[in-house]
């Protein structure tokens, strides 16, 4: 079932707009949130390619910015979009993500048209609208990556030691989703995904 906040994420609030901004009472979200967006300027370092766009803390402002940015889907390849609670920079390096890792949604090209909006979507809905109950807390953000061989959701968490708030994410997130039974989601930790030999880090969980 939808926490009342999700439900009124959920809702369109485009019959406001004709009334005068002075009498919309905002809807207040728990966190206030940064959108950044990551540039594949090969000329620039990585960190200066790292851009934060905005930030809001109302249901109104979300959907006002969501509807005036292009759609994931429609971003050049190489570039990400980031939405990360205020003050958490979307890098392994920060402070709130070092001890943490994050849930992988590996998303195939032939979905990019069909699913990865609706996907990327549901994702920001769930984190803004509190929607993991207490695990909530342990959510720092979420990163989505533009790739030519396939694109990747990431759910990122700040400790890879709560085990129990990371499975309840993951269920969560895999519900909400409707992803079925078969299709596994796995967590990686940073330190595993920096320190990688191969293609892929180790899972810590799964789904």
């Amino acid at each position: 079932m939808m926490s009342p906040e999700d439900q009124e994420l959920q809702e369109n609030p485009t019959a406001a707009e004709e009334i005068s901004p002075d009498m919309i009472i905002k809807h207040p979200l728990q966190n206030k949130w940064s959108l950044w967006f990551y540039k594949n300027d090969r000329t620039k370092s990585w960190e200066e390619n790292l851009m934060e766009i905005t930030t809001f803390d109302t249901v109104e402002d979300f959907w006002a910015l969501y509807n005036h940015i292009e759609v994931v889907s429609k971003i050049p390849l190489g570039c990400d979009y980031a939405l990360f609670k205020y003050g958490i920079k979307p890098m392994w390096e920060d402070s709130r993500n070092k001890q943490g890792g994050r849930w992988l949604i590996n998303v195939m090209k032939s979905q990019r048209s069909t699913d990865l909006n609706n996907y990327w979507l549901e994702i920001l809905l769930l984190m803004i609208g509190e929607a993991f109950d207490e695990c909530s807390e342990d959510v720092c953000g979420s990163v989505v990556q533009i790739r030519n061989k396939g694109d990747k959701i990431g759910i990122w968490t700040a400790d890879v030691r709560h085990a129990d708030a990371i499975m309840k994410i993951g269920r969560s997130v895999k519900e909400r989703l409707n992803l079925p039974p078969r299709n596994t989601l796995g967590y990686e930790a940073h330190a595993d995904t920096q320190s990688k030999q191969g293609s892929a880090a180790k899972c810590r969980y799964s789904c």
